[in-house]
């Protein structure tokens, strides 16, 4: 279990039951009465309140009325929000823009620099468009939850993104591609890559992409990818 999913462990496990020691913590979540501790810390630098009783009967207390004041969002979930607003936007759908703009810059300034530094990296990949209106959509599908998450690795370390892909007759192939960028083209969504099989840009349609991987001690250069001229970065 990772700090983040331990962390949150402790804080529901002290939610449910009121009072916990350090050592009933230890043994909910797998983890050593040291890490524990350090875990308690990191809690409290989030704004947590969490009381401590010593002696007999006593432990530990989360203040009912506690809440954390620093946020604790992945780059993924942070670049997920960014391209739905970004999307929306790109629609003409989005209502209260200034609003989401402004929301969305707060989330980034409680971010740690490092996670800033990935996001802006992140999206410097991601561009947008209109889609042309000749385009079937008829059998648009859901794309795959594991999909953006496998993104910010290929994405971020530049690796390899093995995954299967369906073409419009259906047809399913294993493909092993660079991803040089996201294209949205609302409602449509692309994953740009170079194909080094085919020594060429290719456009996958996120929707008919499954089971996504990202191939570890891989490595590629980014491209400049020849986009049309209505299509532009999210951050011009």
């Amino acid at each position: 279990m990772n700090a983040r999913l331990r962390q949150d462990a402790i804080v529901r496990h002290l939610r449910r039951n009121g009072i916990a020691t350090v050592a009933e913590l230890a043994e909910e979540v797998g983890a050593s009465r040291r890490t524990v501790l350090r875990d308690l810390g990191a809690l409290r630098d989030e704004g947590f309140v969490i009381h401590s009783e010593p002696g007999r009967g006593g432990g530990l207390q989360l203040d009912p009325q506690s809440v954390q004041t620093t946020a604790r969002l992945s780059v993924a979930e942070v670049f997920a929000l960014l391209i739905s607003v970004a999307a929306m936007r790109a629609a003409g759908g989005l209502p209260f823009s200034d609003l989401a703009d402004a929301g969305l810059a707060k989330i980034e300034k409680a971010l740690p620099p490092d996670k800033v530094r990935d996001l802006r990296r992140f999206l410097d990949c991601l561009y947008v468009g209109r889609l042309a209106p000749q385009v079937d959509i008829s059998d648009m599908g859901e794309m795959d939850p594991e999909l953006l998450p496998a993104f910010e690795p290929a994405f971020l370390q530049r690796l390899r993104l093995r995954f299967r892909y369906r073409d419009a007759k259906g047809a399913v192939t294993r493909r092993d591609v660079e991803p040089q960028a996201m294209l949205i083209l609302p409602p449509l969504w692309y994953l740009v890559a170079w194909d080094p099989a085919r020594q060429d840009f290719r456009h996958f349609r996120m929707d008919r992409i499954s089971a996504p991987e990202c191939v570890q001690g891989t490595s590629f250069r980014r491209r400049h990818v020849p986009f049309k001229e209505d299509v532009r970065p999210i951050r011009h």
